[in-house]
């Protein structure tokens, strides 16, 4: 079995790849590779094919192959709320939570990644049309898959953008560099209220794969839990599965990341969450319809999420 994921050197979804490294997927009896599929649509275009089994990818971003939500199913949270940061250059001076630091500027973003940031300016009352807030990919981003966090930071740092929105790590490279400054995190609070679920990272399978193989959605919904609790006791073996998967820097700051997170890994997938998701993809015409929370998670397995 294959499960894809749109970044790698990241801690967006690590604890898919950690269940991966550490046995964990093995344990529950599942033979599992991990893959990656860049952007984030074709992940989840992959999943609907049937070349991969399970996507761990940003949540609401299954509805790019999966209309009103028609096949897929959240199995799980990877972790808790919106996890992307906006970064911008140094030298433009912007403070934390400076929202407005964006207007006239450009702002590298994975596609379906931007969706996020576009949605939040709106909700900060900012018009990235009148305001002249260009977001569009990351220049040099497509093809180098692995590196879209830290390619964005290169670009950074080369000015060929004044900011990126992208992973944790891309933003820990810049700001240890020196070349740029945290504007938001939305998970410890900043921006709109509303922005905390837009989206998370989650574990999606197909209804198809639910329906034939029960048994392997569990498995893999218990081996992220594993993961999780794994990596709350000892967030130290982060960095030898960043040996393993990352260049040497990445893989040096993987583990401090990965600690940064813990209070966010949760395997739970609430109802209030799907309702704010619903919502925001509402707002940006990818949802038409009022689709349930049972239309969206897969609530059998919703008694695994807790150890």
């Amino acid at each position: 079995m294959k499960l894809a994921v749109p970044d790698l050197i990241s801690n967006s979804y690590f604890p898919a790849v950690a269940a991966v490294e550490l046995g964990f997927f093995r344990a529950e009896g599942l033979d599992v590779e991990l893959e990656l599929v860049f952007p984030v649509d074709k992940a989840y275009a992959a999943l609907r094919d049937g070349a991969v089994a399970f996507v761990g990818g940003s949540a609401h971003s299954a509805l790019a192959a999966f209309p009103e939500w028609h096949g897929v199913k959240l199995l799980c949270a990877q972790a808790q709320g919106m996890y992307w940061f906006l970064v911008m250059h140094a030298d433009l001076g912007a403070a934390r939570d400076d929202i407005a630091a964006v207007k006239g500027r450009r702002i590298g973003a994975a596609p379906w990644v931007e969706m996020g940031l576009r949605r939040l300016l709106i909700e900060a009352g900012i018009d990235p049309e009148r305001d002249r807030v260009t977001i569009a990919p990351v220049p040099g981003a497509q093809g180098a898959g692995v590196n879209f966090g830290v390619t964005a930071a290169r670009a950074l740092e080369e000015r060929k953008i004044d900011g990126f929105w992208a992973n944790g790590m891309g933003a820990e490279v810049a700001v240890r560099r020196g070349i740029g400054t945290i504007i938001l995190d939305v998970r410890r609070g900043d921006g709109p209220k509303a922005c905390f679920n837009y989206t998370m990272a989650a574990l999606a399978a197909t209804d198809r794969l639910i329906a034939h193989s029960s048994a392997a959605a569990a498995a893999a919904v218990r081996a992220i839990v594993r993961t999780h609790e794994a990596l709350k006791e000892n967030p130290a073996r982060a960095t030898e599965i960043g040996r393993m998967l990352f260049p040497p820097e990445e893989a040096e700051l993987i583990a401090e990341l990965i600690r940064r997170d813990l209070p966010f890994y949760d395997a739970t997938i609430s109802e209030s969450f799907v309702a704010g998701m619903n919502r925001f993809a509402r707002d940006l015409g990818i949802l038409r319809g009022e689709v349930p929370y049972e239309a969206v998670v897969a609530t059998q397995f919703s008694g695994l999420w807790r150890k």
